[in-house]
């Protein structure tokens, strides 16, 4: 059907009529959450943001390894708290193996010697006691560092959730677009079957739809590959393979000031918690260090038979300390301590850049979203429909109709872009504090 307008005000009013229209679809068409394709079989599983952090930190397995860190350490200080065993020692002398004809009782009793003896080597300087608190700190050491691997794993997990989500946002999209222009090739073929569409114009819209199919396939590539990396950091086991994610592209402002993060990504970072515990760390090792200076003593109990009589002995030995007092150990550990502090102070600073470059990556994410949302999307959205009603209605041509697709295509994917990269810089701060509580 043709429309004829022969009121001189008729482009006015096509254009009041178009905009009632556009805003009444925009209306109902949500944009961060379209209908799946048709035809597209459920996934086996969804899962949430929350659920997929829940299941990368337990069923990960490079943090499944990490953890078995803390079992070894704990285990080394079991190693570390052990007391030396005794020594067992005996001997029999003058036995006349060469001379059997002297076998006798009596020369067994006379001639003969036998000794039994047991003896202790004493630790001094609470040498255990000192392996035991070394042994300990750098067990909390170790349990810091894998929190903040673990605090790694759950950041590369949120953005790759996020990262999946824009992928599955972007196939809905495309498959959206798609299909709008089919009908739209399919309204071009009636014009033409009409007379109303040259040839080389219907050519020209059918020619466009293969950006559209070529959009479709690079979508559902792009989402294959974001769960399939999702899945490797979940671990392979803990989904089905034809699993998906949950949610939508959300935008979530931020109201705490940078000082309020900075002092709490202080007190919680797991990375500066372990420079702050490889302090501790190093002066254990310093006080083991002077333990181990001290020499130990080895006493002996002896029991002996020798000329029919019983008779005891003890010995005593303890190593002068003249050459060997373990004074380069000491003066190593000594640097090893001001090492622990200069990291301890580098640790602090990069905390402080780390917060400041992703709050200001986040607070520049949030005015490219809030762009958008103030009127940059639903302009695009209300230009194509205007656009496209006109054309089909013979009062706007063919190009305009295309640069209209095109600029709402790409105002759509920069939305959802914008959408993830706002996730994805939240993820960062929550990353750099050390939390996700941020509120």
């Amino acid at each position: 059907m043709r429309l004829f307008f022969s009121h001189p005000n008729s482009r006015s009013h096509l254009a009041a009529l178009c905009l009632l229209l556009a805003t009444a679809a925009w209306a109902q068409i949500p944009a961060s959450q379209p209908a799946p394709a048709p035809g597209t079989p459920p996934p086996a599983m969804l899962i949430t943001l929350e659920q997929a952090i829940d299941l990368a930190t337990r069923s990960n397995p490079t943090l499944q390894a990490n953890r078995t860190l803390i079992s070894q350490n704990k285990e080394q200080e079991v190693t570390a708290n052990l007391r030396p065993n005794p020594l067992l020692s005996w001997d029999a002398q003058y036995l006349p193996l060469f001379s059997p004809s002297l076998w006798s009782s009596n020369y067994i009793d006379t001639t003969a010697q036998f000794d039994l003896g047991v003896g202790y080597l004493f630790e001094r300087g609470q040498k255990r006691q000192r392996r035991l608190q070394a042994a300990r700190d750098v067990t909390a050491v170790t349990e810091a560092h894998v929190l903040d691997a673990e605090r790694t794993t759950v950041a590369n997990t949120a953005q790759q959730f996020v990262a999946a989500l824009l992928a599955k946002s972007n196939l809905d999209l495309a498959l959206q677009l798609l299909a709008s222009y089919q009908h739209s090739v399919g309204i071009s073929q009636e014009k033409y079957n009409a007379g109303g569409l040259a040839k080389v114009d219907l050519l020209k819209v059918e020619l466009q739809t293969l950006q559209f199919q070529s959009d479709v396939s690079v979508a559902r590539i792009a989402r294959v590959q974001a769960l399939a990396s999702l899945r490797q950091l979940l671990g392979y086991d803990s989904v089905p393979r034809d699993y998906d994610v949950a949610g939508e592209l959300v935008f979530t402002p931020l109201s705490l000031k940078l000082e309020d993060l900075q002092a709490r990504a202080l007190s919680t970072r797991p990375d500066l918690v372990a420079a702050r515990r490889n302090v501790a760390s190093a002066q254990s090792q310093i006080n083991l260090a002077k333990a181990n200076a001290k020499q130990d003593l080895n006493a002996t109990f002896n029991y002996g038979h020798v000329n029919a009589s019983n008779v005891g002995a003890f010995y005593f030995n303890i190593p002068l300390p003249i050459f060997n007092r373990n004074q380069g150990e000491v003066a190593r550990t000594y640097y090893v301590l001001s090492q622990s502090q200069y990291m301890e102070k580098a640790a602090e600073q990069q905390v402080l850049t780390d917060i400041k470059n992703a709050y200001e990556a986040l607070l520049t994410s949030q005015e490219v979203v809030q762009l958008y949302n103030q009127g940059y999307l639903q302009q695009a959205q209300q230009a194509l429909e205007i656009t496209q009603f006109s054309y089909q209605h013979g009062a706007a041509s063919l190009l305009d109709f295309l640069d209209a697709e095109r600029s709402y295509r790409a105002t759509e994917l920069g939305y959802r872009q914008a959408l993830a990269a706002h996730m994805n810089a939240l993820e960062q701060l929550r990353m750099a504090v050390g939390t996700r509580d941020l509120q």
